[in-house]
């Protein structure tokens, strides 16, 4: 209670809202635990739709579909019978936020359409300067950055090493044995 209050008066003394702290999120996989750092204050749509999925239990036994080494590993729209799951409206892309899509850091996936991104995600294998924002067009808008790898980067290393397979268009990198999410949950502060 005390760390709380304390917490509260550091905010109020700063003229920083609490909504504005870092978020702490532990993503439980079948190859184990990734501790991630949310950022609120460069990309609070982002976090803020992602804390909605998660908190909903919504990333709870979905996979990591796509695996490219020396690219990213994408999840949290596909469960293991390869199953669409349905999901909320579209969030604004936060590209142009200054966060760089760099080795560790999480990333709202998207298609073509700049504000498309809805639960997917990616976590950056290597540095992909290609994927940051470099202007306000369709093809230079980038991907919105809104979180880091603090713990557990070994587990993103051992999930964009496994075996790949070609199962259909859409499943192109999808590993030969499913990497699961099995939960994600906040870390109470």
């Amino acid at each position: 209670m005390r760390k709380i209050v304390l917490s509260l008066l550091l905010f109020a003394v700063l003229g920083l809202s609490p909504a504005l702290a870092a978020e702490t999120v532990v993503m439980e996989t079948s190859l184990g635990s990734i501790t991630l750092e949310l950022d609120n204050a460069k990309a609070p749509a982002s976090v803020a739709n992602f804390l909605a999925y998660a908190d909903a239990g919504f990333y709870d036994g979905t996979i990591f579909h796509r695996v490219i080494p020396n690219f990213m590993i994408q999840g949290g729209g596909y469960n293991a019978d390869l199953k669409q799951k349905p999901t909320r409206p579209p969030v604004k892309n936060e590209a142009a936020n200054g966060l760089k899509n760099q080795r560790g850091t999480i990333a709202m996936a998207r298609t073509r359409v700049v504000d498309s991104a809805t639960s997917q995600f990616f976590i950056n294998h290597k540095d992909n300067p290609a994927l940051d924002h470099r202007a306000p067009t369709d093809d230079a808008f980038g991907y919105a950055v809104f979180g880091k790898v603090v713990k557990g980067l070994d587990v993103g290393e051992r999930s964009a090493a496994v075996q790949t397979r070609a199962v259909n268009q859409l499943f192109q990198d999808l590993p030969v044995e499913n990497v699961i999410i099995k939960s994600v949950r906040r870390v109470k502060q």
